[in-house]
């Protein structure tokens, strides 16, 4: 497996701020999966062996953390909040009002491989519920009619 030389570089730096090899897995998991796209067997297999772990120890990491996936996602990874905070201030109905504008389910990729739409548990904005995620980028307060705005902005964006 061969990952780039800015993903080298980091990785080098990581190890420098730990303690333990084994400290570095979910930063680097993150870099890896952002280079790749996911996190397929062969970069697991890469991981586990430069950081002394095996690959199941990598998989139960991969396998807590929602913002990890052994799937390919689309560009743009839609994360809607459904927690209680965003629950109560609409967050069920954005999800439901993204599936039905995106024509996908929850963990669903659209055929152009633009969008991935996933409910999550909570993205720890619950004083600006309702909340999404998209990779990066939170956005909060959120309409229905704010969330086209985001999905066209992003579509345009990706599409260029």
């Amino acid at each position: 497996m061969r990952f780039s030389d800015q993903f080298e570089q980091r990785f080098a730096e990581m190890l420098t701020h730990y303690p333990t090899k084994r400290s570095v897995l979910v930063p680097t998991l993150l870099y890896a999966q952002d280079e790749v796209g996911f996190l397929s067997d062969e970069v697991i297999a890469e991981l586990a062996g430069r950081l002394g772990l095996t690959e199941l120890d990598v998989r139960n990491v991969i396998s807590y953390y929602s913002m990890l996936t052994t799937k390919p996602r689309g560009k743009y990874n839609v994360q809607v909040c459904t927690n209680i905070a965003c629950m109560l201030r609409g967050g069920e109905e954005l999800l439901q009002h993204c599936s039905k504008k995106l024509g996908i389910g929850n963990k669903q990729t659209t055929a152009d491989g633009m969008f991935t739409l996933e409910e999550v548990e909570c993205i720890g904005a619950c004083s600006w519920a309702p909340a999404a995620q998209v990779n990066y980028d939170f956005h909060e307060n959120l309409t229905l009619e704010q969330m086209d705005k985001i999905l066209e902005e992003y579509r345009s964006r990706g599409s260029q």
